[in-house]
């Protein structure tokens, strides 16, 4: 039986690319890859013929986008430790604070290299349209950022940004809105500095994302602003619907009425936030349901993975004819906020990564052998 794998389209990752520097462009703003979402280093050649830099929240991101993607990142972490901070000075070229209390510990550190690092703090703007409280970074007793009422009114030595991130896969109106609450709050400080990070979360790969009005808008706040540059660092934005997880049919079980295919990925190990969220993933040439449905001429089976897991399955899909084992199933749009938080749990097999070429063909960027386990053991 084939093994899994992650297949990313050459051609889809480019149409993003080119989007992505088109509204660069015509906004002014400068928009870098969030490697949270998306860090398969073997496709960053093609990355580099759209955009110039990355942005990092750990010390591997940090030498990731210094070593691999061939410049220094924009760097931001809820907190930084002693012992690997010297990472981020080599790697980086921008650094954010999370706190004033971080920002004073590190300072002098930061001093030891010159001007050559640009600083500044994450501000929380107290306001966001996420849903979801496991990704609302504004939900009351949030971890990030500093609020207005506790910012001082001259911005400390050296700080010459802000960043603030509160989207998540949100639209150019929910951009819009927030913009109002961060100058309502933030604007008094705005003459202090130079530069303002607009996160990630801005989605303007999606099919019904308004550009146009996303670069009114950028384009409206820097003639109001004109000496501040702009950055924005999207994750899902540049992998959005360029790839897809293709699995197989293992066995088929029943039980109390319940047909279940069991595939040789793991939605735990593969696919966690389906889980987490839960989301459910499209299935192609199959449609999802809640329940059981009655009446209908379709093949009905719930989908399971091949962990250990009791709640490793995600509920049920109808396909036009009975599944067999060793037919192909295909999750949709399974590139961005996958394989940065696969794990493997049980000892499961990670699945391949493949890059499909332009033209059609496909080249193996990776496979996970049983050495890749035993050393995360080691």
């Amino acid at each position: 039986m084939p093994k899994p794998a992650y297949v990313i389209e050459e051609t889809l990752l480019r149409k993003n690319l080119q989007l992505i520097k088109e509204v660069a462009a015509e906004s002014g703003a400068e928009i870098i890859l969030a490697f949270k979402a998306f860090a398969n280093w073997k496709t960053f050649p093609i990355f580099r013929e759209y955009v110039e830099h990355t942005t990092a929240s750990s010390p591997y991101e940090a030498r990731l986008a210094f070593e691999k993607f061939g410049t220094k990142a924009h760097a931001y972490s809820p907190a930084y430790e002693d012992n690997t901070f010297d990472t981020f000075l080599e790697c980086c070229d921008y650094i954010t604070f999370n706190s004033l209390s971080q920002y004073e510990r590190f300072l002098p550190r930061v001093k030891t290299c010159g001007n050559k690092i640009s600083l500044g703090v994450r501000i929380n703007p107290e306001y966001s349209e996420i849903e979801t409280d496991l990704y609302n970074p504004c939900a009351p007793g949030t971890r990030f950022g500093i609020e207005a009422a506790d910012m001082p009114e001259k911005l400390p030595e050296n700080i010459t940004g802000f960043h603030v991130h509160n989207h998540c896969e949100n639209d150019s109106y929910a951009f819009e809105r927030s913009l109002q609450h961060v100058e309502a709050k933030f604007s008094k400080w705005f003459d202090q500095i130079s530069w303002i990070n607009f996160g990630g979360g801005h989605l303007m790969t999606r099919k019904d994302y308004d550009t146009a009005h996303l670069v009114k808008t950028l384009r409206t706040f820097r003639q109001k602003y004109p000496h501040l540059k702009i950055i924005m660092e999207p994750g899902s934005a540049f992998a959005w619907q360029t790839g897809y997880l293709r699995a197989y049919v293992v066995d088929i079980v029943k039980n109390k009425g319940v047909k279940t295919a069991i595939l040789n990925v793991s939605f735990t190990c593969h696919m966690p936030d389906c889980l987490e969220m839960p989301y459910f993933p499209a299935v192609r040439n199959a449609q999802h349901f809640d329940e059981i449905p009655e009446n209908l001429s379709l093949y009905i089976y719930r989908i399971g993975g091949n962990s250990c897991l009791s709640g490793d399955f995600m509920s049920y899909w109808g396909f036009k004819k009975p599944l067999q084992v060793g037919d192909e199933i295909i999750f949709e749009d399974m590139i961005h906020y996958t394989t940065v938080k696969t794990n493997m749990f049980n000892g499961i097999d990670h699945p391949d990564l493949v890059l499909k070429n332009s033209d059609g063909t496909e080249k193996l960027l990776r496979r996970y052998e049983f050495e890749d386990y035993l050393k995360r053991m080691n």
